[in-house]
This record gives structure tokens, C-alpha cells and sequence, in this order.
């Protein structure tokens, strides 16, 4: 790989910075419990409900029948929420919140119910307790400080410790009839999470001890969850969640900075632009986290002699399990057209640099590595 003279300031400049980080820290707020939702709600005596979900859950009946199981005084179901909420979505929340005063709002489905819910509690700023029920392992949202909203193209990350969740709900009889490309798109998400946390710049031993093990599971067990086997989708779910309590701690990096970025702007999932993206940032943050690269991919039985290696190899295995998982390679295959994405690149730049899971990068976040990478994921035309 080539180096040039700009990447050598970059470099320069991270080594000033890591050399005045020397804190560690971890805090989880959130209880987490596997088993039964149904059960576990029934069994908190739950005053006041507030159910937030998407239409799904309400029209296949596991919204009521959660309701039942937990047996509230009162309840109620907000069931608007879409793919990325947008902030309007949330104050509408936030009008019923108001209007119904609950003691408890629990969040059932991906992480778009999760994301909406915690914006609802943060912005009603009135004590209730927030239980999250995700329905698919990608977010890793219940047990994370960050809540993802759009306005207009542009995603915004709401991140404050007072929006975790304060307890997750992992029930793996909810995960037996994922849909395949939901499962390919969410299973990168926790790959993006584990792999960019492992070497984010506030990552730590307990982050990396949970963002390895995340990484390992993800990459072994994804493929044959993605052909139907069920049996390994509570370790993905549990992958999921450990990846977001590493990334709540660790922080992210360029990968989600820019996926956040183009899919404000392109209305693409997210895991499938982590999919896309994450090779090509891995090649480029190399200059400054080899070593962190390798060890990962030694722990998940990607080999290599030398670091520089095992760097490539494990670049070329999220190469391959993207294809395992079927998913797009380029933006264009993604249905992004490179006139467009020409065309848009400044507006994209901007956002990214902009956007805060640039600050953990392992390399400095500049204007060249943003447009080098769009370049190499574009596509040809």
C-alpha cells in the first residue's frame, strides 16, 4: 500500500493524541435478562404501559399478546415506527407520552423501535423506567447510550447515558423466522460494531474482551444462520449485545460515521452499507491499527504469519462473508448510482466529518481517506 505524505501527518497527529489518553472506564446501567419477555414484564408489575413497535408486531398479534402476558393496569401502543425514525416521529412520541403518562415504555423490535423510544423518553424528561425487546441482532441498541434519528437526509446520533435502556429483554424465540436479508443486513451491523470498537481509540481491555468475543461469534455462525439454522441465532443475539455494550464504551469509527452519512442521504439499511464499507475502511485505518486488526483476526481463525498479513486476510474474509451473506459489494449494486454519488460527494463529506463515531477512528478523520474511500465502494460508471 501506498503511503503518502498527508497520511504521515495523520499519523503524527493520532500519535500526539493516544499519548494524553490513558483513562479506562466501563459502565453497563442496563439489566440484562434472556428468557421469556412475556414473563419477565408479567413479573414487574408493570402500573402503566407504553408498547412502541412497528405495524409488524401489531398486525402478527405479538404486540397484544405481550400485553397479556404482562398484564399492566393500563396500555397503550404507539406503533408508527418506521426504518430510521425521524425526530418528527419521536416528538409525535413524545405527545403520547404526555397524553397517557407512563410508568414504563418498552421498546419491541429492531433498532429503529429502540432508537425511537429512547428519543421519546429523553425529550419527555420525566422519570419511567425503558425495557428493550430487540427482535433482530444488529444494533445492539438495548444496552448503548445512542439513538440514531433522520431529519431530512441527514442522520443525527443522540447519544446521552440517561437514554440506556435500563433493561434488555433478550428472548430468543422472537428471532425464528428473521427474514434472510434481515439477518444478512443486521449480522454485519454487529460485525461493524465489534470490529470498529475492538480498535477505537477509547476501547479498553473489558471492551475488547466483549467486542472480540462479538466478532468471533458474528463471523463464525453467520453464514449458517443467514442458510436457516436457527441454532445458532441466540449466540448472534448475544453477539449483538455484547458489541453494543464494547461500542457504547469504545466508540466507533469512519465505517458508521459514513454509513450514517449515505444512508441519511440514500435511504439504504445500515448493515448493508457497514457490509460495503467496513473492507475498505479496515484497509485504510491498517496504517495506524495493524496490530489491533491482527489479533482480531487471529482470535476469529484468521491466519497470518505477520501482522500486515493478517490484515489482509481478515479484509478478505469480511470480503467473503459478504458474499456469503449476499449482499451488495458497491454502492451501485446497492442501487446508487456513481452520477449521483458524484454529485453528492461533497454533502457527504461534510456530514461525515461532522459526525461524532469519527472522534474514536483509529486515524484522525480527514477530507482524502472520506473521498478515497466513497472512490473504492462506488462502483463503475
Amino acid at each position: 500500500m501506498k503511503i503518502y505524505i498527508h497520511e504521515i501527518a495523520v499519523i503524527w497527529k493520532y500519535c500526539f493524541q493516544k499519548a494524553v489518553k490513558n483513562l479506562e472506564t466501563f459502565y453497563c446501567k442496563t439489566k440484562i435478562i434472556t428468557g421469556s419477555c412475556g414473563k419477565i414484564l408479567e413479573n414487574r408489575k408493570i402500573q402503566s404501559l407504553l408498547l412502541v413497535t412497528d405495524p409488524y408486531f401489531v398486525e402478527n398479534g405479538v404486540a397484544r399478546t405481550l400485553i397479556a402476558d404482562a398484564k399492566p393496569g393500563r396500555s397503550r401502543i404507539f406503533h408508527q415506527v418506521v426504518p430510521d425514525p425521524s425526530v418528527e416521529l419521536a416528538a409525535t412520541g413524545v405527545g403520547v407520552m404526555k397524553e397517557f403518562h407512563p410508568d414504563t415504555v418498552v421498546a419491541l423490535g429492531g433498532g429503529s423501535a429502540i432508537d425511537c423510544a429512547k428519543a421519546m423518553v429523553y425529550f419527555y424528561d420525566q422519570p419511567v423506567m425503558l425495557i428493550a425487546i430487540p427482535t433482530t441482532s444488529g444494533s445492539g441498541s438495548e444496552v448503548t447510550d445512542f439513538s440514531v434519528l433522520t431529519h431530512g437526509d441527514t442522520k443525527h446520533p443522540l447519544i446521552d447515558p440517561k437514554i440506556c435502556p435500563d433493561v434488555a429483554i433478550l428472548d430468543h424465540s422472537l428471532l425464528k423466522n428473521l427474514p434472510k436479508k434481515l439477518i444478512a443486513d443486521t449480522g454485519f451491523d454487529v460485525i461493524s460494531h465489534a470490529l470498529e470498537s475492538f480498535v477505537a481509540t477509547d476501547a479498553g481491555a473489558i471492551t475488547d474482551a466483549l467486542a472480540r468475543e462479538a466478532f468471533c461469534n458474528a463471523y463464525a455462525y453467520l453464514p449458517a444462520s443467514y442458510r436457516g439454522d436457527v441454532s445458532f441465532r441466540g449466540k448472534i443475539h448475544m453477539a449483538s449485545t455484547m458489541a453494543g455494550m464494547a461500542f457504547s464504551q469504545a466508540g466507533l469509527g469512519l465505517c458508521h460515521a459514513m454509513a450514517h452519512s449515505l444512508g441519511g442521504m440514500f435511504h439504504l439499511p445500515h448493515g448493508r452499507l457497514n457490509a460495503i464499507l467496513l473492507p475498505a475502511v479496515v484497509e485504510c485505518n491498517a496504517l495506524m491499527a495493524t496490530e489491533k486488526y491482527a489479533k482480531l483476526a487471529r482470535a476469529a481463525g484468521i491466519n497470518g504469519a505477520a501482522d500486515s498479513v493478517a490484515v489482509r486476510n481478515l479484509r478478505n474474509g469480511l470480503i467473503r462473508l459478504r458474499r456469503d451473506l449476499e449482499l451488495p459489494e458497491t454502492l451501485q449494486q446497492a442501487g446508487v448510482s456513481p452520477r449521483n454519488l458524484r454529485q453528492k460527494s461533497n454533502q457527504i463529506v461534510e456530514a461525515v466529518l461532522k459526525d461524532p463515531c469519527c472522534k474514536t477512528n483509529p486515524m484522525p478523520v480527514e477530507d482524502f481517506m472520506v473521498r478515497r474511500i466513497l472512490e473504492a465502494v462506488a462502483g463503475h460508471g
